[in-house]
């Protein structure tokens, strides 16, 4: 009887423990240059899922306001300045736009031009996830026959020929949230993207990328001729599984489940980071590469938290998370020591 009641209160501290799970889903960020993908499979598990939010790697707004600077701040203030100029809101009304205008749409959902406004708000918002989701609805309506003046619309309010770089407008279209997730919120009738970006540590992870690739320059130039061969194939090794990722993007139809595979963090680990087993040769810049990997560690983590800190926020039990490929592994292993968390990437879920 002690036993079972041993067993019983660990089975029950284990339920309580597993109080989010997450389906993460490691993507390309630019489906352009592959063949015509089947996202087919994709759709289907995330459909079983039933997820109640999807999160994506954007800043929320106050993480968009509070970080200073990093690799596409420019691009966004930019984005910024120009819708202010085509139609500028004030700050403390945005919230009640924003509000209005969903009110509106839940209505009628193929109303583009209040999708038009209502992106245009999320984006002076600082919300560029949800400017973007509401952009690409807009898209879909532009598709219709004869709507040259939704186009004349979105052109003069929202200027997305301007918009070019960094986490753009043009940049959307081939991306992973037209291919899979927006498809996938509106299907499921959710409508807002939730951010879990973390760039708390982008100049820092900037500076070592800098500091390690000069160091490792030189050591490539200088080392000893007892270590030449021995770099030489690390490196040969390397550049094989580059050949194999080209290859997988060139000829499948779907990339996503490779991105999601072991083979294919290891190829994304080795380019960023080569391989431990080079770490000791005699003037590899360890340090530096050392503090590259702690900074990419640290993204990560941060990622890892606010998914965990913002879905107990909103209460919810089940979310999709997308991230590049790059971060897949490492979230994955971050999630899985998260107490109350259960994580199985797009190809673990049956």
């Amino acid at each position: 009887m002690k036993y079972v009641l041993i067993l019983i209160l660990t089975f029950s501290f284990k339920s309580q423990a597993q109080k989010l799970e997450i389906l993460l889903i490691g993507v390309s960020h630019n489906y352009s240059k592959y063949p015509k993908q089947d996202f087919s499979n994709i759709y289907l598990k995330i459909e079983k899922f039933q997820p109640a939010a999807f999160f994506g790697e954007f800043l929320s707004k106050e993480d968009e306001q509070n970080v200073m600077d990093y690799w596409c701040k420019k691009d966004n203030l930019n984005r910024l300045k120009i819708l202010r100029q085509n139609r500028s809101i004030d700050t403390a009304e945005l919230r009640k736009n924003i509000d209005s205008l969903n009110a509106i749409i839940k209505l009628n959902p193929e109303d583009f031009k209040s999708r038009t406004d209502l992106a245009h708000a999320y984006y002076l918002n600082q919300d560029v996830a949800n400017g973007h989701y509401q952009y690409w609805n807009v898209l879909n309506g532009l598709q219709q026959p004869e709507n040259s003046p939704l186009q004349e619309y979105v052109n003069k309010l929202l200027s997305p020929e301007q918009d070019t770089t960094g986490r753009s407008m043009r940049r959307l279209k081939t991306s992973e949230y037209a291919m899979i997730a927006f498809p996938m919120m509106l299907k499921l009738k959710i409508t807002e993207l939730k951010a879990m970006d973390c760039q708390d540590f982008d100049l820092n992870w900037n500076a070592s990328w800098a500091a390690s690739d000069a160091k490792f320059s030189t050591f490539r130039k200088d080392t000893a001729k007892l270590f030449r061969q021995e770099l030489k194939s690390y490196l040969a090794d390397i550049n094989r599984g580059f050949e194999r990722y080209n290859e997988i993007e060139k000829s499948s139809r779907t990339v996503t489940e490779w991105l999601n595979t072991e083979e294919a963090s290891k190829i994304s680990a080795s380019g960023d980071f080569y391989y431990s087993e080079m770490y000791n040769m005699k003037g590899f810049p360890k340090e530096e590469m050392l503090s590259k990997i702690h900074w990419w560690l640290m993204r990560n983590q941060g990622m890892c938290n606010n998914v965990v800190r913002r879905s107990n926020a909103l209460g919810v039990k089940k979310v999709v998370v997308f991230a590049g490929a790059n971060h897949r592994k490492y979230m994955q292993d971050i999630f899985s020591r998260m107490p109350g968390v259960r994580v199985q990437n797009i190809n673990e879920f049956k």
